[in-house]
């Protein structure tokens, strides 16, 4: 996954391709535009030898999948269009290994969407483009295809208008069986393609490489069932080991034929929501079927019409190529459960972006992201990290002239909600790339868009964040009581810094001054609404809201001599949702109350966390009592307290840019033995602790190319052993309240504090 991260990391977001002989194709018949159409293409190729490369750059609107003699070589190409305005992802794959020497047919099934989303903008046109090394793979009018006449739209309810996609319709009575393998024109009716503009050309414009990996395909798996008889229709329920993204695979009989069978999930329709479903019409005897389009969600449930037999279920669960690379173990169930939940809800809202859920809307909302993104460094391997950058990338291409940026896109591009884009541009949001990827280039394209959003926002005469009357969503959090003014402005702050930060790390000296000017008027603007017991803006009328409280510490706007008055409203205001409550816990930390936060977090997730229904963490703190009335079941920002447990209870943290140099501090409480190793692009980082009567020992690892400033607790040097030597005044680098830093080189390290 390193290898994955850095090869893409230095790959051109946007490559030239000379693709002069490629044309953009589709079929020859009038309905190839209508909304949710499959299109087949199929060519033979004939090779005087076998290739030890041969790289294709593919791009469609919207999916593809594609095979070379009956194999499937591609499962679900492309990525959702809308990199930027008049613009199309496209892929590059190495045909080579599927390819022989002799004749070779390459087929590909195109799925257009025909419409737009909260995560794709349609072209308006179906089309696929391919440019090879080998001219002979070009797509032109040599290519045959037809619409794919077994494929439709189910009936009834049609997913909510977040989605792009459509409820798949299978009819097997008009399938094109093994047309992969077929003489297309002679039994199916192919004909020749129609050619509608070379590579670049409207309405799909500029084709741009695909930043992140393939998607990985985890295989089939057969998966057990249990079938539940009715008096119309049976149900058949399997469970699926989590909530994975799947498509489902049917093996069955049915001697009567032309039966409609339903394809869900337990996600299909949940909280009052229609999501993406599937049916599939039978044809007489046995056959086997796999629904393209993946759903999500821990149950496959099929409704069968009676007579029809089950001969086995499959699934092929895929998702984006990224692994859970670290590890937490520690003496408390509750938060190792708490932490597993957090991993599955992380993985199942990554895809063609990060989600804020994958049933509902898979929408890239950026609140979301930012803590989505928080918690991947910590514990996914390192390609995770290119998903946020082509998030960032999307993000800063669909400003608009004015500066302003929105989300989610592309998508929502006309409605700014300030506290997240804002979020989105914070220390939080790029400069926590930067720290964990040392990705300058990334920031150094980006800059600029940040620059001209944050000079959208003016301060008044006291330095305070002005109003923003133009925001299309004044959203701050989920709930009630809300001190909006005060959210703005704590994430304004937030913003600042991060910019400031940039343009350091670039050159820009006036930008950065500029910024911190700014930052500093914010700060003195913020604490004039200080009221002795909390932050307060004069014209809000709720109660006091902790989120004000809390992102004030965590951003460095309240200083030490307010955090005991912040700490007690803390203690009895809970109003925010699970979104904001991640920097609750993280401004315990920074105000020395670690343990008094993570009482309050495990209090308000415990539903969530000890839930044996559902394997992942919920958008809001009520879900299974009021049957998620209030929102998904599977909302990554709820696993925001990962995030602050290796940073803040464990202390690890990029000192420079890249794990070049990282943090050891943890403060010890909750566990009494606990263990992390974290992926980063440097190697794995560990760090853990375990308490007893006789002392402290620590546990640090450093990979090669790395130092870590290691803190250890103790103010008598001569009780501290580090791999078993006494410490020495000379190796102290820095000694704070109780604390002695040392630098730790590569390697595995023990440092020991005896009692």
């Amino acid at each position: 996954m390193k290898k994955i991260f850095i090869a893409l990391l230095l790959s051109c977001f946007s490559c030239v391709v000379n693709a002069a002989d490629a044309k953009w194709i589709t079929v020859n018949d009038k309905n190839v535009n209508d909304t949710s159409t499959w299109t087949a293409f199929q060519k033979d190729i004939v090779l005087t030898k076998k290739p030890a490369k041969m790289m294709a750059r593919i791009a469609c609107d919207s999916k593809y999948w594609l095979w070379i003699n009956g194999k499937l070589v591609v499962f679900e190409g492309e990525l959702k269009r809308g990199p930027k305005p008049q613009a199309t992802y496209y892929d590059e794959v190495d045909l080579a290994p599927a390819l022989s020497k002799g004749r070779n047919k390459v087929s590909v099934l195109v799925l257009y969407f025909g419409k737009s989303s909260f995560s794709h903008i349609s072209s308006g046109k179906a089309g696929l483009i391919i440019d090879a090394d080998n001219d002979a793979f070009d797509t032109n009018a040599s290519w045959l295809s037809r619409l794919h006449p077994a494929y439709g739209i189910a009936s009834g309810r049609i997913p909510n208008f977040r989605l792009s996609e459509s409820n798949v319709l299978f009819d097997a009575n008009k399938d094109m069986q093994n047309w992969q393998n077929a003489d297309v024109k002679a039994k199916y009716g192919f004909e020749a393609s129609v050619e509608m503009g070379a590579w670049g050309a409207a309405p799909w414009g500029e084709l741009m490489k695909r930043p992140t990996p393939m998607f990985k395909d985890y295989g089939v798996k057969p998966v057990a069932y249990e079938i539940h008889k009715g008096m119309k229709r049976d149900t058949l329920i399997a469970r699926l080991p989590g909530n994975l993204q799947i498509t489902p695979i049917l093996d069955i009989t049915d001697e009567k034929g032309n039966q409609l069978i339903d394809i869900w999930t337990n996600h299909s329709h949940f909280a009052g929501t229609w999501n993406v479903r599937a049916q599939y019409i039978t044809r007489k005897g046995n056959q086997q079927y796999e629904s393209l389009g993946w759903m999500n969600g821990e149950q496959i449930l099929l409704f069968l019409p009676k007579g029809i037999t089950v001969n086995s279920l499959s699934y092929r669960q895929t998702g984006y190529d990224t692994y859970a690379e670290g590890t937490f173990k520690s003496d408390n169930d509750f938060w190792n459960l708490f932490w597993q939940k957090a991993l599955n809800t992380l993985y199942v809202n990554m895809r063609d972006t990060y989600t804020d859920c994958p049933e509902r809307e898979r929408a890239q909302w950026w609140g979301d992201e930012v803590t989505l993104t928080g918690e991947a460094f910590y514990s996914y391997s390192p390609s995770a990290a290119l998903l946020m950058r082509k998030g960032m990338y999307e993000l800063c291409y669909w400003q608009h002239p004015n500066g302003v940026i929105m989300a989610p896109v592309p998508g929502n591009h006309d409605n700014e909600l300030p506290s997240q884009m804002l979020a989105a541009v914070s220390t939080y949001g790029f400069w926590n790339y930067y720290m964990n990827t040392a990705d300058e280039a990334t920031i150094k394209d980006l800059y600029p868009a940040v620059k001209r959003y944050l000079a959208t926002y003016g301060t008044d005469a006291n330095g305070f964040t002005s109003n923003r009357p133009t925001a299309g969503w004044p959203w701050g959090d989920w709930g009630e009581n809300r001190d909006i003014r005060l959210i703005f402005s704590a994430w304004h702050y937030m913003a600042l810094h991060s910019a400031a930060n940039m343009a350091d790390l670039l050159g820009f000296k006036d930008d950065a001054d500029n910024y911190r000017r700014i930052m500093a008027g914010v700060k003195k603007g913020f604490n004039d609404y200080w009221n002795g017991y909390c932050y307060r803006y004069p014209e809000y009328m709720g109660a006091t809201d902790e989120r004000a409280q809390a992102l004030a510490v965590v951003a460095g706007i309240a200083d030490a001599d307010k955090y005991e008055a912040i700490a007690k409203v803390l203690k009895s205001q809970v109003f925010c949702s699970p979104y904001i409550e991640k920097y609750v816990l993280e401004a315990y930390f920074k105000m020395g109350k670690g343990a008094e936060g993570m009482e309050r977090a495990q209090k308000r997730l415990k539903a969530m966390v000890e839930s044996k229904n559902y394997p992942t963490l919920w958008e809001h703190w009520t879900g299974e009592d009021v049957n998620f009335k209030n929102g998904s079941s599977n909302h990554a920002w709820s696993g925001g307290a990962l995030t602050v447990i290796a940073q803040n209870l464990m202390g690890v943290a990029p000192i420079e840019a890249g794990y070049r140099k990282f943090v050891v501090d943890p403060q010890y409480v909750v566990f009494k033995n606990v263990d992390l190793t974290i992926p980063t692009i440097k190697g794995m980082v560990k760090a853990g602790f375990k308490k007893s009567d006789a002392g402290l020992t620590m546990t640090v690892g450093v990979p090669k190319g790395s130092q870590s400033l290691t803190y250890i607790p103790s103010s008598n040097v001569q009780k501290i052993t580090v791999d078993g030597k006494p410490l020495k005044e000379k190796q102290i680098a820095e000694r704070k309240e109780g604390k002695v830093g040392v630098w730790l080189s590569a390697g595995d390290h023990t440092l020991e504090v005896k009692n």
